[in-house]
């Protein structure tokens, strides 16, 4: 039943409540991809069949007397392997993490998945404690592009990327600190969304601060809609966390972008330089977007690039991450996070401060730009995958990842929600992603937005043949 793999979260509870096949049809085929793929593209740190096929008997039986335990009931899922899950340990990417320990307790956003029948297959691949946005670490090596084996996942929820999209499971959590859902999903040709901050509760706390976000990954808008609704529970730990959302995201859906007013901003103003293939794709589903009702003009938010106050918090969180780490520790760690952390380790309180002051200024901008605008559309990267194991595309002249990364980024500074979806391919066949943004708390309109460009046909590619 390898065809199976194919199937959205949605149609595989469907099948479920129909009785066409069972959770453990679908874990199986699940399982029996990952064997045939993961080799070649190492998106899996962790498996647990035994434990998966145990859950999926549970939920087979509960669908078996018509008593789901909740809304993903049955459906495969993986997790990132950044966030707690409560089984076995979270190794985040690094050899200077001890995976001896009781390890019993879920992040929240997996607790909530828990108490909703998913069935979990494993942990995916990170960079080490999620700092780039590549996904290699010295723990668990180079994750590769679906499309392209000599081509990098992006990340750092590179793993989470490369297994949805190869069918490894049709929904999978990652976090995104600057781009992190965005970029590989981008990549790797699948749909993923950054929640405003604080909409999916989060613990333990990043040391990244609120730049760190929890996220759906997954084949479209409408399964992360159905995700949402599940990861968004409240959950104490979290003391950041948002109210509860009236009505459902799934509900949210219906709706179109007829009359919407939406800002396509195709280079930030001129200031990104972006490859013709990628701008011809997104200048087309933008079209799509204006023919399905939307008011769609040039305009580009006031902002100049925040990649300074970015780096200063990013790279003191950093340093904040492995600050007791010993000597022969912080040998273990990759070297361009080694580099990052002594750059933040020397951030002083003054300079701190002027960086959250800039991302005060930042937000207060993008709000006033969205008194005029529903939603800002932009490429999601100005760029489709490059080499794998690299940091920074060869002989780009550049020194960070946030070098190719400029519309990412800003909007994990401002809290915003933003999503990408795949709309075409370049000329090697490597995907090009759109980014939606919506205003703080806007989510719903962007997984609208979405959605109504899945159901156009203005976005979705073709899934890759797995290696």
């Amino acid at each position: 039943m390898t065809e199976l793999t194919e199937l959205t979260a949605e149609a595989l509870v469907d099948g479920y409540r129909k009785g066409d096949f069972s959770p453990v049809d679908a874990t199986r085929a699940v399982l029996r991809r990952i064997e045939e793929v993961d080799p070649a593209v190492n998106a899996f740190v962790r498996l647990d069949a035994e434990t998966a096929l145990a859950q999926a008997e549970a939920s087979a039986e509960r669908w078996r007397r018509g008593e789901p335990q909740g809304l993903v009931d049955g459906v495969p899922v993986s997790v990132k392997d950044i966030l707690l899950m409560r089984g076995g340990p979270t190794l985040r990417g690094s050899r200077t993490v001890r995976a001896e320990g009781a390890w019993e307790e879920d992040a929240p956003s997996v607790a909530r998945l828990r108490e909703h029948g998913a069935v979990f297959v494993g942990r995916t691949t990170t960079p080490e404690f999620g700092w780039k946005g590549v996904t290699d670490s010295p723990l668990s090596g180079v994750t590769r592009n679906p499309y392209d084996l000599s081509r990098t996942s992006g990340g750092s929820s590179g793993g989470s990327a490369a297994a949805v999209a190869l069918g490894a499971g049709p929904l999978s959590l990652g976090t995104d600190g600057g781009g992190s859902v965005r970029i590989p999903a981008a990549f790797c040709g699948i749909f993923g969304l950054k929640p405003t901050y604080g909409r999916v509760p989060l613990y333990p706390a990043s040391a990244f601060g609120t730049l760190a976000h929890v996220g759906p990954m997954t084949r479209d808008a409408a399964d992360a809609a159905l995700m949402m609704d599940v990861i968004t529970g409240a959950d104490w730990r979290d003391w950041t966390q948002l109210g509860p959302v009236e009505g459902g995201f799934r509900e949210g859906l219906r709706g179109g972008v007829r009359g919407l007013r939406v800002a396509f901003s195709p280079s930030f103003g001129g200031q990104v330089a972006v490859r013709p293939a990628v701008a011809a794709a997104v200048r087309k589903a933008v079209e799509g977007l204006a023919g399905l009702g939307a008011y769609v003009e040039e305009a580009d938010p006031d902002a100049t690039d925040p990649v300074e106050a970015f780096h200063t918090l990013w790279f003191s969180g950093a340093a904040r991450v492995t600050q007791n780490l010993s000597p022969a520790q912080r040998a273990l760690l990759d070297p361009g996070l080694r580099e990052i952390c002594a750059q933040g380790s020397g951030v002083s309180a003054l300079t701190y401060l002027a960086a959250v002051d800039a991302r005060a200024e930042l937000g207060r901008r993008m709000g006033r730009f969205h008194s005029s605008y529903d939603l800002l559309v932009t490429p999601t990267l100005p760029l489709t995958a490059f080499e794998a194991g690299a940091e920074v595309p060869k002989g780009s002249g550049l020194r960070r990842w946030t070098g190719w990364t400029p519309f990412t980024y800003p909007f994990n500074l401002t809290q915003q929600p933003a999503a990408t979806v795949p709309v075409g391919v370049d000329a090697d066949g490597l995907p090009v992603g759109l980014q939606i943004v919506g205003a703080r708390h806007a989510d719903a309109l962007v997984l609208r937005a979405a959605h109504t460009l899945y159901e156009a046909g203005i976005a979705g590619i073709p899934a890759p043949t797995p290696a």
